[in-house]
């Protein structure tokens, strides 16, 4: 596990500082932020075993070899770790999938006042300014938009009141999950020459653009390797992920 400490804190906001980040103009796409939101996790307390309807194990659109998982995020908590989303099934896009908090941005907002303002809508965490450690490269999604992933410090043990509107469940996921040795992994599609990114995270797989911009949170934020060497614009989405 990586522990949660001021020091990873210094880490992170350094080795975001360092980074140089790529832009996408809109060209007519709409813009978007994300909040990688850094919390600390108990392995027990933090598990997400939980029953799920149907819509939320369902592997028949998954690219690639789906054996053994089921949709549960498990296994995945202690210490240091990032808030991840799993969308309400009534939605009306993107239903049931993985997501970070976010949304679009408002007439007049940057990036990283939308960040703040989603993560309090969509999970109650109302954070201040002081807490932006950093941008990641701007991921652009085959659905229309540019996201651009805003990377925030939530504190030890942020209390979470989930929107049911829009959110089925949070979990905090460790970063040594993230930092799986058989993480990420890359399969072809008929449909795209472009390799599409998996996230192996508990019994499922996390897709981009989410899970894109985990990989490059992780190579640059937790690892810190060069920019050019930790590039993930050109990842692909599955196409169940397209609209």
């Amino acid at each position: 596990m990586i522990e949660f400490s001021d020091h990873l804190r210094d880490r992170i906001a350094t080795n975001l500082r360092g980074h140089q980040r790529r832009t996408h103009p809109l060209d007519g796409r709409r813009h978007a932020a994300v909040a990688i939101t850094i919390v600390d996790s108990d392995p027990v307390l933090h598990d997400g075993d939980q029953r799920l309807e149907p819509e939320f194990v369902d592997m028949s659109m998954v690219p690639g070899d789906t054996s053994g998982l089921d949709g549960r995020m498990v296994g995945v908590a202690g210490g240091a770790a990032f808030l991840l989303c799993r969308r309400a099934s009534r939605l009306n896009s993107h239903s049931a999938q993985w997501a970070l908090p976010g949304g679009r941005l408002d007439p007049g907002e940057g990036p990283e006042e939308a960040a703040l303002r989603e993560l309090d809508e969509e999970l109650g965490l109302r954070l201040g300014e002081d807490r932006v450690l950093g941008l990641l490269d701007d991921y652009p999604t085959r659905s229309g938009y540019v996201i651009t992933p805003v990377v925030l410090w939530g504190g030890p043990d942020p209390h979470l009141v989930p929107s049911p509107d829009e959110v089925r469940a949070v979990y905090r996921i460790g970063l040594h999950a993230l930092c799986r040795d058989d993480s990420p992994r890359f399969i072809d599609i008929p449909e795209s020459d472009r390799p599409v990114v998996q996230v192996p995270l508990g019994n499922d797989l996390i897709h981009a653009p989410t899970g894109a911009v985990l990989v490059q949170f992780r190579w640059v934020g937790v690892e810190g390797r060069p920019s050019d060497d930790a590039r993930v614009d050109e990842m692909e989405q599955p196409v169940f992920a397209w609209k």
